[in-house]
């Protein structure tokens, strides 16, 4: 019984105790904590992307310290926003509250939400002024590689803009912007899908605000019916208080004659559900609104466009069918009553 007793003892391990568990801890804690600032800095927060070190500076003060360094996140903006690097952008981001670039990369990282009922959007009574000027910075990447990046301001004061259909074109009719990538020769649409992202950043430069007004992916690929021309359509879907309205980013490209890809459109427009384009004066006051919303989740920012979209687009369609019945039956009710009135004339001749 004792040797049995003896055996069994010295199989079964013993638990840590409390006080080396803590021991331990205290010594991982000490060691990271006496890295120097400099290495910190320099061999860590900066291989980190910006959701990675937002989640690193809610760890401890000194981290929080160390991360919140405007040069760390001004070296973010640019690289995840290569038209960032512009003077005139550069300058108004400096200027945005509570930390300027990171501050600039909390607005424009994430995704428009679907406002609730409680922030729509509305076309009256808005809570500012609205802006002189948009600045508009724009980046395309294909397969993580920088095809297209251009800064463009917006006048929104004159008369032309307010009154005519909104849309904001970045290249001339004319005008080509040739690529260093290849043009995929079989199944583009699922080519440009998969590996084409797009970022339209609209600042506003004197309130210190900006919107990302990308679905980032593309939410439909087709090739146009006359040039063969491939369109890329990024789609961003607000709520408003009379319904839904779309941002629609449309990128065109085509191929050159030694089979590289060019950019050859690249426009933002606003429709309604509908389909009709809305004149500068009402996209003004959607857009101020749109820097005044709440953004979307993080990680889910990947699938937030698409599903908007499909929802918008079964909305269109759902509301195209009930304006076709309501037409055929307002049709049908127009010749039954002119037929029973004619038979009625024919009876009292």
């Amino acid at each position: 019984m004792n040797n049995n007793s003896s055996s069994s003892s010295s199989k079964t391990p013993s638990p840590p105790s409390a006080t080396t568990t803590m021991a331990e801890q205290d010594c991982n804690t000490t060691g990271f904590s006496t890295l120097h600032p400099d290495i910190i800095e320099s061999h860590i927060l900066k291989r980190l992307d910006g959701v990675s070190l937002s989640t690193v500076s809610c760890c401890s003060a000194t981290l929080h310290h160390l991360s919140s360094q405007n040069n760390l996140w001004s070296n973010m903006c640019y690289s995840t926003w290569p038209s960032t690097s512009s003077q005139r952008v550069n300058h108004v981001i400096s200027t945005f509250p509570d930390g300027g670039p990171r501050s600039f990369f909390a607005n424009a990282f994430p995704l428009l939400v679907e406002l609730t009922t409680s922030t729509n959007l509305s076309p009256s009574s808005p809570s500012a002024p609205p802006p002189s000027k948009f600045i508009s910075a724009v980046d395309i990447h294909y397969q993580d590689q920088l095809i297209f990046t251009k800064v463009q301001e917006t006048e929104t004061v004159t008369g032309w803009f307010r009154c005519s259909p909104f849309r904001i074109d970045l290249l001339e009719p004319k005008d080509v912007v040739p690529t260093p990538i290849k043009h995929p020769e079989e199944d583009t649409s699922t080519a440009l899908i998969s590996h084409m992202t797009l970022s339209w950043i609209l600042i506003d430069p004197t309130g210190r605000r900006a919107v990302n007004l990308s679905s980032y992916k593309p939410v439909t690929v087709q090739r146009h019916w006359l040039t063969g021309e491939m369109q890329a359509r990024f789609a961003t879907i607000l709520t408003v208080d009379h319904g839904h309205v779309q941002c629609e980013i449309l990128v065109t490209c085509g191929v050159s004659e030694g089979g590289d890809m060019q950019v050859k459109e690249v426009s933002l427009k606003i429709e309604d559900i509908d389909g009709m384009h809305l004149i500068g004066k009402d996209s003004l006051v959607i857009l101020q609104r749109a820097l005044e919303g709440k953004k979307g989740r993080v990680k889910t920012r990947l699938h937030e466009g698409e599903m908007r979209y499909k929802k918008f687009v079964e909305m269109r369609r759902e509301r195209r069918e009930r304006k076709l019945r309501r037409d055929v039956a307002l049709d049908l009710f127009s010749v039954a009553f002119w037929v029973s009135t004619l038979l009625a004339l024919w009876r009292y001749r």
